[in-house]
């Protein structure tokens, strides 16, 4: 049996259309990340490469290039705004793992593990210094549309960290808080690859639609996984959410559930779990549960729409990869 693609690096790396422009396109970008962390300051200088030296799927600064496909990915600029949304994105993960006092990052030692907290928000805060310092010899709009997405990017992390207000639906909540966490640097992703490469406005629209839409796609089927996933085949440990008391989308449609058949279930999601026993059960129950059917159908809804945006699309390898990563990240969930 033929291994479907998991990923967009798969899907392009496929292509022999796009293969080698994509490559060349995110060799240089790995390059040019490198000069852009470096600082005199040995230890600004190493941990500010920390992350990048873990590696990384680097999903956005590709969608920068597949979107560049749309006009000339050749030009100067689409390069310098990958390098920005991946810096941007980085500075974040330093940030997340203070928050989430984790342990662990990219299969190495967190930065605020390996030193502190107070080293890792600094460095987190130096990287979006540097984004922000590439990204003002892009001119004004993109100072601006940086500017909008790091707020949608603070934004979307305190209303996660508040939660809903009183009488706002949790899924709706929860989802809104997926468009500016998560779907707001990879719209800009979209955007940046196609404005700089000098596309119609009409692409540029529908890329920065579309990458929005499919940044919450990823996200809902990631919360899928942690319940549902072959750890052999995803790498992924089940349950690592409901052990830390992370309210997935399965999660808070199962608790809105008045069936009594699902009270045991409901009394374990609502609370984090730290034995292992309980931690099985729950994704046991979830695994059986309409809540499941209802996230799976929440991810079908959110990949369709971003079919819809990209059929609008000129034909050619580009929109191909665009469609194929739609479908590819409803089938990645079973």
């Amino acid at each position: 049996m033929v291994r479907r693609p998991t990923s967009l690096t798969e899907i392009v790396l496929s292509d022999p259309e796009l293969e080698a422009s994509i490559k060349t396109g995110l060799d240089a970008v790995e390059e040019r990340l490198r000069e852009a962390v470096r600082a005199a300051d040995p230890l600004v200088n190493e941990a500010a490469a920390h992350l990048l030296d873990a590696g990384g799927k680097r999903f956005r600064p590709l969608l920068v290039l597949a979107a560049a496909q749309f006009g000339d990915p050749e030009l100067p600029a689409v390069l310098e705004s990958a390098v920005v949304v991946e810096l941007t994105h980085l500075a974040t993960l330093y940030h997340d793992d203070v928050m989430d006092e984790a342990d662990v990052r990219r299969g190495a030692p967190s930065a605020n593990a390996r030193w502190s907290n107070s080293v890792a928000i600094l460095t987190g805060d130096y990287l979006f210094a540097r984004a922000s310092d590439v990204v003002a010899d892009l001119g004004p709009e993109a100072v601006r549309i940086q500017s909008r997405t790091f707020s949608r990017l603070v934004t979307g992390q305190i209303r996660e960290t508040a939660g809903p207000l009183p009488g706002v639906d949790p899924v709706e909540h929860y989802l809104g808080v997926l468009a500016d966490k998560t779907g707001s640097l990879i719209a800009t992703s979209g955007r940046f690859g196609a404005m700089f490469s000098g596309a119609s406005a009409e692409v540029v629209k529908t890329l920065t639609t579309y990458g929005e839409t499919i940044g919450v796609a990823f996200q809902v089927s990631d919360d899928l996984l942690d319940i549902d996933a072959d750890p052999d085949e995803s790498g992924k440990t089940p349950g690592t959410d409901l052990r830390e008391g992370v309210p997935t989308l399965p999660v808070l449609y199962a608790l809105q559930s008045s069936d009594p058949a699902e009270a045991r279930l409901r009394s374990l999601i609502s609370r984090p779990l730290t034995e292992d026993d309980e931690v099985a059960e729950a994704i046991e129950l979830l695994r059986k549960s309409p809540a499941m059917d209802a996230a799976r159908q929440t991810l079908r809804t959110y990949a369709d729409r971003s079919l819809s945006l990209v059929s609008s699309l000129p034909e050619g390898p580009a929109k191909t990869t665009l469609q194929s990563l739609a479908e590819v990240v409803v089938g990645r969930t079973g």
